[in-house]
């Protein structure tokens, strides 16, 4: 996919994850996702839960992206993915006093409910909250157990999204799900050049991988097709 805009929320989402040692950037030994896909960078969004005044910050920006593109009229409840999703759906449901679910990876017991803790109530609109998303895919799974519990699940927010893959955005939109996002691997390196944060190799090889992500993962033995 093109590349996306960097913006002043993504900057400031950006320097606080390099600020905490959230970017793991590794050219000569990448990093293997779960997905399949081997990269030279890597997001660890977990590391938030342990810096206080970064992580409150980070959940000013995603409350007032949530208040500017999609309203908390239209959301009855903030789930969050098992298990990184968790923790920024209980901070941001506080900040809203709006109840709070989280969705398992697989279910747990019997009924429709089965993938769902915390109580869901018919056709409510629940946003779906996650730290991170790659190429989307876990994004779906989630929503599609809201769906199948009842709810309606139209809205998806990351602290970052790659931003990288082709087709991403478009088969989250043909499945019903709007992606927001604080910031993109394009915000991590106009604030990692701003502030000399890369060796020039490094930041060579890595707009080298954001180019051509499949080509690159493919050139290294990873995944090589969507």
């Amino acid at each position: 996919m093109s590349s996306l805009p960097a913006t002043p929320t993504g900057h400031e989402a950006a320097s606080i994850l390099l600020d905490i040692g959230a970017v793991g950037i590794r050219p000569a030994e990448p990093f293997t996702f779960t997905s399949g896909w081997v990269s030279p960078v890597y997001i660890d969004c977990r590391r938030l839960i342990s810096f206080p005044a970064e992580r409150s910050r980070i959940i000013a920006l995603a409350d007032a992206l949530i208040d500017r593109e999609i309203g908390y009229a239209a959301v009855d409840a903030i789930a969050g993915g098992e298990t990184a999703g968790i923790p920024y759906a209980a901070w941001l449901a506080d900040r809203a006093a709006k109840p709070m679910l989280y969705v398992r990876k697989k279910p747990k017991g019997f009924g429709r409910d089965a993938q769902i803790e915390g109580v869901i109530s018919d056709d409510a609109h629940v946003l779906l909250v996650e730290d991170l998303a790659t190429d989307g895919a876990s994004k779906l799974a989630f929503a599609e157990a809201l769906r199948r519990a009842g709810a309606r699940v139209t809205e998806a927010l990351v602290v970052f999204f790659y931003g990288i893959f082709p087709g991403s955005i478009e088969t989250l939109q043909a499945a019903g799900l709007r992606l927001h996002w604080l910031a993109t691997w394009w915000d991590i390196i106009a604030a990692a050049e701003a502030r000399r944060h890369l060796h020039p190799d490094e930041l060579r090889e890595v707009r080298q991988f954001l180019a051509d992500p499949v080509a690159w993962s493919a050139a290294r033995g990873g995944r090589a097709a969507l």
